[in-house]
């Protein structure tokens, strides 16, 4: 009888290859954007630096755009990873959740990666616009969508007062990126520890929870 392992195994053992080199890719345009800036960084280069084809670089992602959406998406995809879980208004302290998910939203604003990323944004998007869509779409966008998301369902059970779900979201994370946020983009000491992260995150829920609290506090 004939044996089919190899044949039952070979489109894994592809994907699994496929998805090796499109993590090279990613994590080779990741370190070229950081080091030289994204208007320096060319495809060209971006395939030397990953060891691929630029027929294969293309056949990934047709673009410098496309290439930066996805670091930033990464990037935001391991912040929702730990992210904590938000219940129903019924089943936990709000301002305690608004809290700790204000810890990890700042945590993960503070780690380098995600600083770089923003210092390159906020130095080429204007020459770039494609670079500021790509970044906004595939990292704020994505945050205040969910984060509205769940500021809706918190409305419907009438734990947080009627409005705008969406206007809401963009609010708490305004709150959130305080003056901390521009010293560290900035690179001025003393770099933020747990105990300012936790009275940054404490202040804006209460802020926030005193506009859009279902009752007055």
């Amino acid at each position: 009888m004939m044996d089919d392992t190899h044949t039952v195994d070979a489109p894994a053992a592809q994907l699994a290859a496929s998805q090796r080199k499109r993590r090279q890719v990613v994590e080779a345009a990741a370190r070229l954007f950081m080091a030289q800036g994204y208007g320096a960084t060319s495809m060209e280069a971006i395939a030397r630096e990953a060891g691929v084809s630029k027929a294969t670089l293309y056949a990934y992602f047709p673009g410098k755009d496309a290439l930066f959406a996805a670091i930033v998406g990464e990037a935001c995809a391991r912040e929702a990873e730990g992210r904590p879980c938000c219940p129903g208004a019924d089943e936990v302290d709000l301002a305690g959740t608004l809290v700790s998910l204000g810890e990890g939203y700042l945590s993960f604003l503070f780690r380098e990666e995600v600083l770089a990323i923003q210092r390159v944004v906020m130095a080429e998007g204007p020459r770039f616009p494609e670079l500021g869509r790509a970044f906004f779409e595939s990292g704020p966008r994505r945050m205040i969508d969910w984060l509205a998301g769940w500021f809706a369902t918190l409305q419907e059970r009438g734990a947080l007062r009627a409005g705008d779900p969406e206007l809401a979201a963009e609010q708490f994370l305004s709150l959130l990126r305080s003056t901390a946020f521009l010293r560290h983009m900035l690179r001025l000491p003393p770099a933020p520890d747990a105990a300012e992260v936790a009275r940054i995150a404490t202040a804006a829920a209460d802020t926030f929870l005193r506009a859009w609290g279902s009752t007055a506090r």
